[in-house]
């Protein structure tokens, strides 16, 4: 998921601090708990927008770590021999895979469905 953009309202109003070893604390934030392989529910759809007319397999949807998302981009991107990007909770690979990383994230465990046309 996309992270929202931090504003000055977020930090409860502190703009500046001259104490150099003050380390703002966010009360809001928890660490991201990762799911298993079978409790996730992964969309796969082709995304041609603001992409100069270019398709994308978008995989959207995933609970985890960075990590574990560069993980599982890398191995996608790998099978299907092209290029992408793991960002954002989101893994974008580069051409129309649909099909292809629909059967390879199902051989992992997770659960997926094909979403938009």
């Amino acid at each position: 998921m996309k992270s929202k953009k931090k504003t000055l309202n977020d930090f409860g109003g502190i703009m500046y601090s001259t104490d150099p070893s003050f380390v703002y604390e966010d009360k809001n934030s928890s660490p991201v708990e990762a799911l298993a392989n079978n409790q996730q529910d992964l969309r796969v759809m082709l995304d041609k927008k603001n992409r100069g007319g270019k398709a994308v397999t978008l995989v959207t949807g995933f609970i985890g770590t960075d990590d574990e998302l560069d993980k599982l981009g890398k191995m996608l991107k790998t099978k299907c021999g092209v290029g992408g990007a793991a960002k954002d909770g989101e893994i974008m690979i580069q051409g129309d895979f649909r099909d292809k990383v629909l059967l390879l994230l199902q051989k992992e465990g997770y659960k997926v469905k094909k979403s938009g046309g």
